[in-house]
């Protein structure tokens, strides 16, 4: 069988039609948006045109959304802001959060910037709201709240709009990485209680290098990176046009699609699911996988032997590829902090699986029975 692909989660391939709206821009259009000629002017329209698209699909105002190299750009920006620019000086975040969230935070505390503390978990890995109700009912001090909408290793869904309602009614920024959602579930954020958002074209069958901070009107923050006026002085540097129409682009093709893309994906993780449970002894599954959880993710645990220890290679040379967890951390000889955060039992091997509309039954049914024969 050719080459596998299970791992959607870190990236999507290209959508033929997103990689033709780009094409011009990457060709003859080639302007600088700033630039006041003709070819300057076709960028800058394609650029305002991107921003009101990508609005309009998120029940957002054009003017709460500005484009960044991704999400890990984004959260670098809401959270630093945040701190610096509203005041928060207690950040409430979560163990399972995104490298991203985490290190900006562990940076901005060793700087003495802020303090931070983790909400608990319950035996599932979903946030305990009522423990974020009780720590931000206790806080003398304006807080931040960073909690990730959708676990890019095991996959647990937040209640968006809970979070938000508890966050609001004590006077809490409330910041969300969407990176794993924005493209997959329709979000309203005109009537969602959250100030900022996330979102990663490459996640959707977009670009990689394309993405989105949606900031809440009414809220008053610096440029993170400096040096020009570009995003209407947020954000300094030739805007990445072509990635910005590849991102509206992906995300108007995602968008009426959703409901008939999710319930095939989530088909496809639920067979495995069963699949994985009926051919492999002792297989279990890290999460919520059959509830309140992304339809594209499942993240499976095999008991730990000699050949199971080398799984990720071996099926990499059956062309079958899949991850430990996070590809921002692929090749680090580190257990995953998600994990140990879960389900902190050494003696199994963790492999996440993450699906796309374009992945098959047949795909399925050829990479657990190579698993049976590898383990």
């Amino acid at each position: 069988m050719a080459r596998i692909y299970f791992d959607n989660a870190a990236t999507t391939s290209l959508d033929r039609e997103v990689l033709d709206a780009m094409m011009p821009f990457l060709t003859n259009r080639f302007g600088n948006p700033s630039s006041i000629y003709s070819y300057g002017r076709e960028g800058r329209l394609a650029v305002e045109s991107a921003r009101k698209s990508v609005a309009r699909l998120l029940n957002a105002n054009p003017a709460e959304i500005f484009f960044t190299s991704g999400g890990t750009e984004s959260s670098n920006t809401a959270i630093t802001a945040s701190v610096r620019d509203l005041g928060c000086t207690h950040i409430l975040t979560s163990a399972l959060e995104h490298h991203a969230t985490l290190h900006t935070i562990e940076y901005l505390v060793r700087r003495g910037e802020a303090s931070s503390s983790q909400v608990k978990l319950h035996a599932n890995g979903h946030v305990d709201l009522e423990d974020l109700g009780r720590q931000l009912q206790a806080s003398g001090e304006k807080c931040l709240v960073s909690l990730m909408h959708a676990n890019n290793e095991i996959g647990n869904l937040l209640d968006l709009a809970k979070a938000g309602e508890i966050c609001r009614a004590h006077g809490a920024v409330f910041y969300s990485d969407t990176v794993q959602t924005v493209g997959h579930f329709p979000f309203d954020l005109r009537r969602t209680a959250v100030d900022f958002i996330a979102g990663s074209a490459h996640k959707f069958h977009g670009p990689k290098g394309s993405g989105i901070l949606f900031v809440r009107e009414g809220l008053r923050i610096s440029a993170y990176i400096h040096g020009g006026s570009q995003e209407r002085n947020m954000r300094a540097g030739t805007e990445n046009v072509y990635g910005i129409v590849g991102f509206a682009k992906a995300l108007e093709l995602a968008s009426p699609l959703m409901d008939a893309d999710s319930r095939y994906i989530r088909s496809l993780k639920q067979y495995m699911l069963e699949s994985l449970t009926r051919k492999i002894p002792g297989v279990s599954f890290n999460g919520d996988p059959l509830g309140s959880s992304l339809y594209t993710v499942l993240s499976a645990n095999f008991p730990k032997t000699l050949k199971s220890e080398m799984i990720l290679m071996n099926l990499d040379i059956h062309n079958i590829c899949a991850s430990g967890g996070s590809a921002c951390t692929s090749g680090v000889e580190q257990r995953s902090h998600v994990i140990a955060a879960i389900n902190d039992n050494p003696q199994l091997v963790t492999v996440r699986f993450s699906f796309c509309k374009h992945n098959t039954r047949e795909e399925i049914d050829w990479t657990v029975d190579k698993i049976h024969e590898l383990i």
